[in-house]
């Protein structure tokens, strides 16, 4: 049986409640549930945590050491394991060398192919990688950019030189550098630069021919500011001082590489082609486009490599991603499109009887495209595999052989099995879910009347169009469009154009000693009120200063360097895992000592902290859906959606001015049930007079919008045109128009 079947006995990992499943082995199986409920713990940190600590124990110590850390999860026991993939959201590294090409290895086969067939012939793969320097371009390193003065920084032109208008260190009055332009008769010291003639300008930043202009004495040893500048910090081989660093963060900006003009290459590779085309040129085209022109290089010594590369960007078209291109930078991917990324590499694959974990793989996609994300789970489950996926989304549940459900509740109240069965079995049963979707659609509400409009104008950002569209203020406008439309692209000219605020789903923090009561300002208050009712001085209070325990830090864990074996982190001995010290914890409050406070959730918080300093930051957490968190949670640990949802919490209670906020799909990680408490939480914004722009595919939300921009037709070259502007019931045949009214 163990064979057939994934058998959980007794685990607590996290939030689960002694929970004991079986589940079937070679099945397309997605975990539901409410947020917080312990889908992630189940399959994460349980199922997948187990099967990667076990396939490390195999390899030698000296290789296990440089494998990925898995922590063993709190379980009775794992049986009808095999080695599992995990494809989650987590963003691809924004390492300035990695691309589309090089992260799903197409580029390495285009590299192969340009090598054996180019003209002229420049040398082996290596001489067309921007990563290598037998290939990489001299001036920029490969990156395509390069660092250059940001000029308009330098200076302060509402000041004269005698009174700092020189903005870089070291030119205040008196100082040698200021001095050197002082004694220049041509300058007005006193007078504000505004007044300058534009001349006496050019000769103080560049000097050279514009300071002969000025004035015929020159020294010799005279330099721009900029020239200065560049010798001073640009050209120095030293190891640059914190100081001189942060004076470059400053006062730089990132400029195309003057030489490869963001091609990354050097002249040889850069001039080399194939049937007329550069290895560049290729890099820059959509990939149905691209493979089209592959194809047609097939010659019988380059047969393999043609295949190879053709397979691999069919893959990356099926999984919708076939508006990237090659030189595509992977920083910029969103969390969707790198989780896609990383399931191409895995299309390809001839192994069998693995498990997938996929982390909602439908994040990013319009409704239009989920068809081919489940088409993909479905290809991977009938090679013999067992795919297991995290998700909210119905359409993918009711294509699932089997639903479970882990709930009823977040946190504590979660963690049991509430469901487990087929689809139409979960649409009859009485847990959260199943509920929520026999409730049905949201329904459209009469839309609010803008207070105003803002115009984003001739917007150009990736592949829009140069468009112009009127954006409402004081309502709710959602952008809608399939993946690679411009949706986001257009939501950057918003924030550029605008200086809207945007809250995304990047990590609030990667610091273990963050927390909920850190980020959102409370942890002062929670000091302050237990110093106030114990006499004992703030500091006390805090993990971080004189009431942390000096065995482990206040960090609750000491981590042990085994060398060349897997480190260690084990509960601290002294503190048993508090943080605190024994003096600390000797005080309490209404019967809570400091530790029992972090060991609470927000809404148990809420429920026993009667300060209203405390209850007035920690109130809106609970209303964005953050309840089940507890207060002493290491912030590094919430998902994308958890993040971005305390960053809206945070704006709840900081926000002052009507602002414009811009949000990039904030029902990722909701379960449908919760999507209504995120409205509420969107209205309240609007209610305090701010306007709220959303990134989204779900049809919850964008029928209760007040307002649609709607993008495509198609992604990439084919998309980033406005298809409609206006109410929600006015929408035509578009694909999110469709989508609408097919649901």
């Amino acid at each position: 049986m163990s064979e057939q079947t994934i058998r959980i006995r007794d685990a607590v990992t996290n939030n689960l409640d002694h929970l004991s499943l079986d589940i079937r082995r070679g099945r397309f199986v997605v975990i539901a549930g409410v947020s917080g409920s312990g889908k992630s713990s189940l399959v994460f940190d349980t199922i997948a945590a187990e099967a990667g600590a076990e396939l490390n124990e195999t390899f030698p110590p000296f290789t296990r050491n440089r494998l990925p850390k898995w922590t063993r999860p709190a379980v009775g026991s794992i049986d009808g394991l095999s080695p599992v993939i995990v494809i989650d959201q987590r963003r691809l590294g924004g390492n300035a060398r990695s691309t589309v090409g090089t992260i799903t290895d197409t580029w390495t086969y285009l590299r192969l192919l340009f090598s054996r067939l180019s003209v002229p012939h420049v040398g082996e793969s290596s001489a067309f990688s921007f990563n290598d320097p037998a290939g990489m371009c001299p001036i920029c390193s490969g990156i395509g950019e390069v660092v250059v003065p940001d000029v308009e920084s330098f200076l302060d032109c509402d000041r004269g030189l005698a009174d700092g208008a020189i903005a870089l260190p070291g030119f205040g009055e008196g100082q040698y550098w200021y001095r050197k332009y002082a004694e220049i008769e041509a300058f007005a010291v006193d007078r504000p630069l505004r007044d300058w003639p534009r001349e006496h300008i050019d000769a103080l930043l560049y000097g050279g021919d514009h300071l002969a202009t000025v004035t015929d004495e020159v020294p010799k040893d005279y330099e721009g500011v900029v020239e200065r500048f560049e010798r001073i910090y640009l050209r120095t081989s030293d190891t640059l001082s914190e100081r001189k660093r942060k004076t470059i963060a400053e006062f730089t900006q990132s400029a195309l590489c003057p030489d490869c003009r963001g091609e990354r290459l050097n002249a040889a590779a850069r001039a080399a082609t194939v049937d007329g085309h550069t290895i560049a040129e290729l890099a820059q085209l959509e990939i149905p486009e691209l493979a089209e022109l592959v194809r047609g290089m097939d010659r019988p010594e380059v047969n393999s490599v043609v295949t190879a590369l053709c397979d691999r960007l069919k893959a990356m078209e099926t999984i919708g991603l076939g508006y990237l291109h090659l030189a595509r930078a992977t920083g910029s991917l969103s969390g969707g499109e790198s989780q896609r990324i990383k399931a191409v590499k895995h299309l390809g694959s001839s192994l069998i009887e693995m498990v997938y974990v996929f982390d909602e793989p439908t994040v990013g996609l319009h409704p239009h495209d989920i068809t081919a994300m489940v088409d993909l789970l479905g290809q991977l489950r009938d090679r013999g595999n067992t795919v297991l996926v995290v998700e909210h989304d119905p359409a993918v549940m009711a294509h699932a052989d089997e639903v479970i459900e882990i709930g009823p509740g977040p946190g504590s109240a979660g963690g049991r099995l509430v469901f487990q069965g087929t689809f139409d079995g979960l649409l009859a049963s009485d847990g959260p879910t199943g509920r929520a979707i026999a409730t049905g659609r949201k329904k459209s509400r009469h839309p609010r009347s803008p207070d105003g409009w803002v115009r984003i104008a001739n917007a150009t950002t990736n592949n829009l169009g140069d468009i112009t569209v009127d954006v409402p203020l004081g309502v709710l406008t959602v952008f809608t469009g399939v993946a690679g439309s411009g949706k986001s692209s257009l939501a950057s000219e918003l924030v550029a154009q605008h200086a809207a605020i945007t809250i995304d789903q990047k990590p609030v923090s990667a610091n273990r000693r963050s927390t909920p009561i850190t980020y959102t300002g409370i942890a002062l208050a929670i000091r302050k009120h237990f110093a106030k009712l114990t006499g004992a001085p703030e500091g006390l209070f805090s993990a971080n200063s004189e009431g942390g325990c000096p065995v482990c830090g206040g960090l609750g864990i000491v981590y042990t360097d085994l060398a060349f074996m897997d480190g260690q982190e084990t509960t601290c001995p002294t503190c048993h895992g508090t943080k605190f010290t024994a003096e600390a914890l000797a005080h309490a409050v209404d019967g809570l000592t400091i530790a029992d406070v972090e060991h609470l959730t927000v809404t148990e918080a809420l429920a026993r902290l009667d300060e209203p300093t405390i209850r007035s930051r920690l109130v809106h957490l609970d209303r964005v859906g953050l309840g089940y968190l507890r207060l002493g949670q290491p912030l590094n640990t919430l998902s994308g959606g958890e993040a971005q949802r305390v960053k809206i919490a945070r704006e709840l209670r900081d926000a002052v001015e009507p602002t414009i906020y811009l949000l990039d799909e904030p029902t990722t990680g909701l379960h449908i049930s919760d999507i209504s408490r995120l409205q509420e939480v969107l209205d309240d914004l609007l209610g305090h007079g701010h306007t709220v722009v959303v990134i989204e595919h779900s049809l919850d939300v964008i029928r209760t919008a007040d307002w649609l921009i709607d993008l495509g037709p198609g992604p990439g070259r084919h998309g980033g045109r406005v298809l409609y502007s206006g109410l929600v019931a006015g929408i035509g045949d578009t694909a999110t128009g469709r989508a609408l009214r097919e649901t």
